[in-house]
């Protein structure tokens, strides 16, 4: 008894002594840089068209575990996958991109009544998908920020009444973290003007077919 007191009283002293000179026993988390997925595309005060007069609701689109992550993927050979290490995206890669598009839908303005899946407001159509790719890709010396979505259209009942794969290529300039972000920037204008031109042909085209009642 007297040596199990003796041992106890010695843990607490090196806990108190580990305590007061700030050390620990924990793995430190290494430090990260965070980015954001911005746009280079200047705010308009105009739309550039007629406003719609239906309501479209933006969903995080679907993603594999490693891309369903603030990590920033990179495929530098063959199938390998990876990210890039002390740096990170602000949200995991689908609710960045999800939230980039939201961005584009309001800039453009001809969908006046937008709303994303964190709400559970009902709306006309439902863009969402399936994020196949949201990584930077080495070959050889080259690298290329790829994203790849397969996109979904569908109206208030659920149906799917359009779906089309998104795919875009963006050079980069060099290996540097900051210039890789740079092409998913480039990369994401890229599929988000692309992305709300299909939308807005395609909802159109649906709703002009619904029944006046509806």
């Amino acid at each position: 008894m007297r040596l199990a007191r003796h041992t106890l009283g010695q843990l607490v002293l090196v806990g108190a002594l580990l305590v007061s000179s700030g050390c620990s026993i924990l793995p430190q988390a290494e430090p990260s840089d965070v980015y954001r997925l911005s746009t280079a595309q200047p705010a308009t005060s105009a739309a550039h068209g007629t406003p719609v007069a239906w309501s479209l609701r933006i969903v995080r689109p679907r993603a594999s575990e490693m891309l369903d992550s603030p990590r920033i993927a990179v495929v530098p050979q063959g199938d390998v996958i990876s990210n890039y290490k002390g740096a990170r995206w602000t949200d995991p890669a689908p609710v960045a991109l999800r939230n980039r598009l939201l961005d584009a839908f309001y800039r453009d303005g001809r969908v006046t009544s937008l709303s994303t899946d964190d709400s559970n407001l009902q709306a006309d159509f439902e863009l969402s998908g399936e994020l196949q790719s949201f990584q930077s890709e080495y070959h050889g010396t080259a690298i290329d920020v790829v994203i790849r979505l397969d996109a979904r259209l569908a109206n208030d009942r659920q149906r799917i009444v359009a779906s089309h794969r998104f795919e875009v290529h963006q050079a980069v300039a060099d290996k540097q973290v900051a210039s890789v972000v740079a092409g998913f920037n480039k990369a994401s204008d890229t599929l988000s003007a692309q992305l709300l031109q299909w939308t807005l042909e395609q909802g159109q085209q649906r709703y002009e077919t619904l029944p006046k009642n509806q």
